[in-house]
This record gives C-alpha cells, structure tokens and sequence, in this order.
C-alpha cells in the first residue's frame, strides 16, 4: 500500500496544503514591515521541510506510541508500526482484527472499532492493561481511505500509560491499607465482648463507613457496676479518621474507669466534658450515659449532645427520651443533668449514632421518627432487633458514615426461670433491736431461697455488719434488701447519710472499724454510692455455685 498516497488522505491535511498554496511561500514582506534579523529567521525557515512533506509512515514508524491502522467494515489490518511490531510481534496484513489483534480483542476494542466506523467519531479508553502486562490508553480515529475498495478506516493510537496506572493502583492499594488500619484501630478499641449483666440482655453492631481510610469515632460500651447495676453508653467523636478513633478510645477508657466510681450519669459526663477538653479542645464528641437498676424498672440517663433513647415497652408503645440533654462533650460550661424513662420487663431500648438516623436528603426527625416505627415492629433477641433496625435504615457496605447500634432487653421473666430472680427487702427502723431483726430476716429468706449452708451463712453474717455499719454511721429511714439472680446473691443496706464507707485497717486495741473488712473478706465483690434522693448504699455479692 503506498502510504504517502493515504497520508493525503487524513482528515485536515487536504485544508492545510490549500491554505499553504494559496500563501506563495516566496513572498517577501514589504520593506519596513519585518526587522531584518526576523526576515533572515524566516528565509531559514522556509528552507525546513514542512509536515506535509514528510512521509508519514517514516513518522509513524519512528514514534514510541504503538499504531495500527484498521479499514473496512471487518476491519482488516493494513499497517502497524514498529512499536506496535516490537510488544506484540509481526502482525499479517489484511487479516480481520479479530485474527490479526487478538491482543485488541483481549482489551475490549473491537466493539469500539464499530462504533467509530459508524459514528465517524473518535473514541478512547484508558488504561487497559494488555497481554505481556502493560497498559495502554487507545484512541480509535475514523479516517478516509476512499482510494481503497474497502472504505472507511480507524487509525488506533495506544500510548503506554502503565507507569500511570501502577503508581494509581499502588496509591488505591495504600488508602486500602489505610482504611484497614483505621479499621482495625476502630475494632480494637471497641468492646470484643460484651459484658453479660444479670438482668439484661444486650448486644450490639458498628458498620465502618464509605470505602476510604475515614472511619469516625463511634463507640459503645456494657459495664456492670455491681449490685444488679448496668451502665450502658454510646458515643460519637466529631470528625473522621485515626485521630477521631483514638480519642474515642481515650474517652472510652475514662468511661469506664468513671463507671467503676458509680457516680449519678451526668456526673460522668461532666468529668467526661472536662477531659475532652484537655484531649484536644477543637474534637468534640457527643455521648449518651445511662444506667439501669432492676429495683428501680427505670433507665437513668444524661446526654451530651446524643440523639434520644427509644424503649419499646411491653405493649409495644415506643417512648422518646428527649430530656434533658446538654452540649457535646469538650464544649465546657455547662451543668449536666439526669432524666429516667420506664424500663420494665418486657421492654427494649435502643441506643444509636446518627449514621443510623441521618441522611442528606432527609431531616433528621425524619430518621428518629422512622427509627421509632421500625422499633415498634422488631421482635426477637437483642441481636435480630439490631440487625432489623440496620436494615429499615438502609445501612450498607458502602454507607457514607459510621453506625453503632446497641441494644438491650428486660426479659419479662415466668415460670420457673422466675424463680431464679427474687427480691426482698426490710425496713429498718433504728435501735438496738434492728441488727437481731436483720439477722432474722435474712436467715428466713435464704432458707426459703434454698441455697446451701455455707451461702447463708455468709449471707447473713454480710447482712449483719452491713447493718451494723449503718446503725453506727448512717442515719434513718434504713432498709435492707436481698436480692437473687440466676448468678449471684446480692446484700444491700441503704441509709439517710450520703457518707461513703472505706476499708480501712483496724488496729488490735480497736472496739471498731472491722465490718467492711470482713464484708470485703467474704463476699466476691463490694461498693458503696449514693443515692439521687440524699444518702447512700453499700452492698456486696456472693456468686452462687453453677449448676450443671
């Protein structure tokens, strides 16, 4: 094929020669019009071969880019350059391109070859990695081959971009590896396990989200306080990211060692507000922090800056906890408070972050309000609950933000598993005779609970000086309360006086100070806290023997 005679068939260089010969390329500017040294740098211009001179197959042959020319509409092969000769290896002209560029075929080009050759408009694909390992980027040009029977024809062009592409699959590779880090960053300071208290059921999920190394700062946590009581929290630090995961485990950690002083909720969250300041003053976190004590059927809580607690009751009626709520955490300032909401038997509460809840299109009521509806319709274990609230919410691999669910329930207990969770209390009413009316009452009880000798008799001597300790330091009204689970006997004394024991070591000439050191001695746990009406209470746990 004389491929100079082609070359004058390429779009645009018909209009280009026109436009040169109407121009004489030996005419002279006028006298004046050009300094000289211009003049002479044209002069040595015009002595240049211009493009259209040039043979274009000594042009195509010598560029690094790899090129083939493809025409008709089998697109039969009628020229390849050297560089396209040197990856793939010496092509036979005139055969289809599906014989002749297996290679092309391999990418996904032929079908792009027809559609060139019918649109009459150049196509490009980038970056498609060819046999051997290289990638290319190939633009498929129509051109005009009438001086040949079989028409139109489409130049390919296919520029070696695989530097690009692997420096663009190594920087995917490193933010997968990023995100896999803050992931996993995220994971370890989560709870790996549950604690399982007495009288709850709990359980709970966290979805990273989007698919970059930005995962936030959410959190939850289950502690057991002792004495029947559950502290349960859920949290969400502002931004995204390793950092935010780390400050949430710095305010995790301090959770739990706030729990363990069984303060009121919002006492928590003010000593929570004062270290996230000092963490870093410009990352701000919203928390939620209540507790739950069997005695009471109720959920105490405080919220800083948290959307509400929705409980599902036993009717099936859900309940917004909207009150009161403070600030996000690390704002400073400001007086937190408490609030309760019914937690009976039978019910469910959902703690969440706003990943479950808030959607760019939608108002945020919307979300709690469509929450609550799913809620009221979601039955089953804690798990089956947080796993149906996830999904009524859309949340999938690829969700834009993070999503923490925790959920508990207060089974309502019947038949003979309620004989495994008793309750029983005295009051007290002061005088010598309350301690011998203590003794009493929890020597009855623990016989009628069945429990063996050697428990009750460490129950009632536990009951005994806990009695005696508030005889002698508390102040009325009293009340003595036994309690029993399905793991533990729990002895608890309440009084009017918000002093907190301590154990100390009394000395042998000492008529005192023995009781709480012999309650710490024998029971398997022991605490004291104060109570939200004024006063305190000091209890102790036995754990009962397992059954098999």
């Amino acid at each position: 094929m004389n491929f100079t005679r082609w070359s004058a068939r390429l779009p645009g260089t018909q209009r280009r020669a026109a436009a040169r010969t109407e121009e004489s390329p030996t005419a002279l500017p006028s006298e004046g019009s050009v300094p000289a040294a211009r003049a002479e740098r044209l002069s040595d211009a015009a002595l240049l071969p211009v493009v259209d001179e040039l043979p274009v197959r000594e042009v195509l042959d010598r560029i690094p880019a790899l090129v083939a020319l493809v025409q008709g509409p089998d697109h039969r092969l009628a020229y390849v350059n050297d560089a396209y000769v040197a990856a793939f290896g010496v092509r036979q002209a005139g055969e289809p391109a599906r014989v002749a560029l297996p290679e092309l075929a391999e990418v996904g080009l032929l079908p792009l070859l027809d559609q060139v050759l019918r649109s009459s408009k150049p196509r490009t694909v980038k970056s498609r990695k060819a046999p051997g390992g290289r990638s290319y980027t190939f633009t498929c040009t129509p051109v005009e081959v009438s001086a040949t029977p079989e028409g139109g024809g489409v130049l390919i062009f296919a520029a070696d971009v695989t530097d690009h592409a692997e420096a663009a699959e190594r920087l995917r590779a490193s933010e997968r590896q990023h995100r896999e880090t803050a992931v996993t960053l995220q994971r370890s300071l989560l709870p790996q396990e549950l604690e399982e208290p007495d009288d709850l059921r709990v359980a709970a999920t966290y979805h990273p989200g989007g698919t970059e190394a930005a995962v936030g700062g959410d959190w939850y946590d289950v502690i057991t306080l002792g004495g029947g009581r559950t502290a349960l929290v859920i949290g969400d630090v502002m931004g995204r990211g390793v950092r935010a995961a780390a400050v949430m485990g710095q305010l995790r950690t301090a959770v739990r060692a706030y729990a363990r002083l069984d303060l009121p909720p919002h006492e928590v969250l003010q000593l929570l507000d004062g270290l996230a300041m000092e963490i870093d003053a410009n990352q701000i976190a919203t928390c939620a922090y209540a507790v739950h004590d069997p005695n009471e059927g109720r959920l105490v809580y405080a919220s800083a800056g948290h959307l509400p607690i929705l409980v599902r009751d036993e009717s099936g009626t859900v309940l917004r906890a909207d009150e009161p709520t403070g600030p996000p955490l690390g704002t400073g300032g400001w007086m937190h408070a408490s609030g309760s909401i019914p937690l009976g038997p039978g019910s469910t509460a959902v703690l969440y972050t706003d990943g479950l809840v808030e959607r760019r299109d939608a108002d945020l009521d919307e979300g709690i309000a469509s929450l609550e509806r799913a809620l009221a319709g979601a039955t089953g274990t804690p798990q089956v609950v947080c796993d149906r609230l996830v999904r009524s919410a859309g949340v999938t691999a690829d969700h834009d933000d993070d999503v923490a669910v925790l959920v508990l329930q207060h089974p309502a207990r019947t038949g003979p598993d309620s004989e495994l969770f008793r309750n029983a209390a005295l009051e007290l009413l002061g005088g010598v005779e309350a301690a011998p009316r203590a003794r009493a009452f929890a020597s009855g009880v623990l016989t009628s609970w069945r429990f063996p000798t050697d428990l009750h008799d460490l129950g009632v001597l536990a009951a005994s000086e806990l009695v005696a300790n508030s005889l002698q330091h508390g102040t009325p009204p009293m009340r003595l309360r036994l309690r029993r689970t399905d793991r533990r006997l729990i002895v608890e004394v309440t009084d009017g006086d918000d002093h907190l024991p301590r154990r100390r070591r009394a000395e042998p000439a000492d008529e005192s100070g023995r009781g709480i050191a012999i309650v710490a001695t024998i029971a398997s746990n022991w605490g004291s806290r104060r109570t939200p009406g004024g006063g305190k209470a000091v209890w102790c746990e036995f754990a009962l023997p397992r059954t098999t």
